[in-house]
C-alpha cells in the first residue's frame, strides 16, 4: 500500500506541474465550446429557422402568380326534337392568373407575427449562449476544484505515510504504544482511498469538459496566488433583483411569446372580415374538332378585376381557434410572471453566493493559517511527548481539508458572480475575459 501511494503521489505531482506554459484558460475553453458545443449548434440552426418567419408572413401582403394549363378529350351529343348530332373533339387551355391582396388582416397581423418570432428566435438564442457560457465556466471551474482535491488529498496521503513511518520507528524504539501504528495505518490507508477517488472525480470532470469543447483538458491554468475577488457592483441586491425581472434574457423571450400569442389571437379574429383581391388573369383556350361540320376555334382572354370574399359560416372552427388562441395567450402571460419570479430568485441566490462566498474565502484563508500553525505546533509537541500520534493526525487532516474548502470556495463565489450576470441579462464575453486575467 505505501508503495502505491508513493507511485500515485508521484503521478499527481507530475500530472499537476504540467499547468505551466501551454496550458489552457477559461477563454479559450469558451471559445472551443462555442464551435463545438452540440446544444449551441442546435440553437444556432433554430435562429437561422426563425429568422425565415419575417419573409413568410411579408409573403402574405405580396403578390402571388399562378400557371394553370389543362387538355381535354371530349365527346358531346346535342339531342333535339328533330335531330342528333356529335361532336369528338381535343380542347387544351392555359391560364396566368396574378393575385394582390388589397385587403387582408389576418396576412397583415401574421407579418407583424414575424417581426416578432425572428425577435424570439434572437432572445432565445442569446439565452442558449449565456448558458454556455454558465456551462463552460462550471465544467472548467469543476476541472480545477477536482485538481485541487487530488493535490490536497495527495499531499495529506503524503503526510500520513510520513507520520506512519515516524510512529513505526517510535513503536520500535518503545517510546509510542502499537496503538499509534494502528491509528497512522488507519489514516494512510483511507487517505490512499480519498485520492484514489479524487483521481476518479478529476477524470470524470475532464471528460465533462471533452464532451462540451471536442479537446483534452490535460493542462487548465488556475488562479493566481494571492488573488483578491471583488464584490458586486452595485452592492446592493434590490438593484440586481429588478435589472433581473426586467432585463433577464429568460424574461425578454416570454414577454416576445407573450406579443406573439396575443397578435394569434387577433389573425385568428381576422378570419371573420371580408378579403379584398385585386386579380389579373390572362389565358388561351384552344378546340381542335374531329369532325368536319364543326369549326375549330383558338380563344385569348384577360380579365382584370377586384374579389370580394366575406365568409359567413364555418362550423364553429373559427370561433374555437379565437377561444384556443386567447387560452394560449393567457398562459403566454403567466409564463412571463412566472419567469420573472425565476429570474428575481435567481439574482437572489446568486448576490448572496457571491457576498456569502467571499466571506467563505476570508474565513478559509484565515483558518488555513491557524491549521497550519496548529499541525507545526502538534507536530513539536509529538517530537517532544506533550501530543500523541492522534493529535498530529487529525491536525493534518483539518489543514488539507481546510484547503479543499477554501478551493472550492473561491470557485463557486466566481461562478456566483457569473450567475448573477446571467439573472440580469448582463452576462458576456468581457466577463470571461474578467475572470481570465485572474488567472495563473
Amino acid at each position: 500500500m505505501r508503495r502505491l501511494a508513493g507511485r500515485s503521489v508521484v503521478a499527481v505531482a507530475v500530472s499537476l506541474m504540467a499547468m505551466g506554459a501551454g496550458a489552457a484558460d477559461l477563454e479559450q475553453v469558451y471559445r472551443d465550446a462555442l464551435s463545438y458545443d452540440a446544444t449551441l449548434a442546435a440553437a444556432r440552426a433554430s435562429l437561422e429557422a426563425g429568422r425565415e418567419k419575417l419573409p413568410q408572413g411579408r409573403a402574405g401582403l405580396l403578390p402571388s402568380l399562378s400557371l394553370t394549363g389543362n387538355s381535354n378529350w371530349n365527346d358531346v351529343t346535342v339531342n333535339t326534337a328533330t335531330s342528333s348530332n356529335s361532336r369528338a373533339y381535343n380542347s387544351n387551355g392555359w391560364l396566368v392568373q396574378l393575385t394582390q391582396p388589397l385587403f387582408r388582416w389576418q396576412n397583415w397581423v401574421q407579418y407583424k407575427q414575424g417581426e416578432m418570432q425572428v425577435a424570439l428566435a434572437e432572445a432565445q438564442y442569446q439565452l442558449a449562449r449565456q448558458d454556455l457560457t454558465l456551462r463552460a465556466s462550471q465544467a472548467y471551474f469543476d476541472v480545477l476544484t477536482a485538481q485541487d482535491i487530488l493535490a490536497s488529498a495527495a499531499a495529506l496521503n503524503q503526510a500520513n505515510v510520513q507520520q506512519l513511518a515516524l510512529a513505526r520507528k517510535s513503536f520500535e524504539v518503545g517510546t509510542v504504544t502499537i496503538t499509534d501504528v494502528h491509528e497512522a495505518q488507519s489514516r494512510s490507508d483511507l487517505s490512499s482511498a480519498q485520492m484514489l477517488a479524487a483521481e476518479s472525480d478529476l477524470a470524470v470532470k475532464r471528460h465533462a469538459l471533452l464532451v462540451l469543447t471536442g479537446k483534452e483538458a490535460d493542462a487548465l491554468k488556475g488562479l493566481r496566488k494571492g488573488v483578491a475577488l471583488t464584490r458586486p457592483e452595485p452592492a446592493d441586491i434590490q438593484s440586481w433583483v429588478t435589472a433581473a425581472e426586467g432585463a433577464g434574457l429568460a424574461v425578454q423571450a416570454a414577454q416576445i411569446s407573450a406579443e406573439v400569442a396575443g397578435r394569434e389571437v387577433e389573425r385568428n379574429r381576422a378570419a371573420h372580415l371580408p378579403t379584398v383581391d385585386m386579380v389579373a388573369t390572362y389565358g388561351n383556350t384552344a378546340t381542335a374538332n374531329a369532325l368536319a361540320n364543326f369549326a375549330a376555334n383558338n380563344t385569348d382572354s384577360a380579365v382584370v378585376g377586384v374579389q370580394v370574399a366575406l365568409p359567413l359560416f364555418q362550423g364553429g372552427a373559427v370561433s374555437s381557434r379565437v377561444r384556443e388562441a386567447s387560452a394560449l395567450r393567457d398562459k403566454a402571460n403567466a409564463d412571463v410572471d412566472f419567469a420573472r419570479r425565476t429570474s428575481a430568485q435567481n439574482a437572489r441566490q446568486a448576490y448572496l453566493g457571491v457576498t456569502s462566498g467571499l466571506a467563505q474565502v476570508k474565513a478559509y484563508e484565515a483558518a488555513q493559517v491557524s491549521s497550519t500553525s496548529a499541525l507545526d505546533a502538534n507536530k513539536l509537541g509529538y517530537e517532544v511527548g506533550v501530543r500523541i500520534n492522534i493529535d498530529v493526525l487529525n491536525a493534518q487532516s483539518q489543514l488539507y481539508d481546510t484547503q479543499q474548502k477554501l478551493s472550492k470556495a473561491r470557485y463557486d463565489t466566481l461562478m456566483a458572480q457569473l450567475k448573477l450576470k446571467a439573472a440580469a441579462g448582463a452576462l458576456g464575453e468581457e466577463d470571461i475575459k474578467a475572470i481570465n486575467t485572474l488567472l495563473d
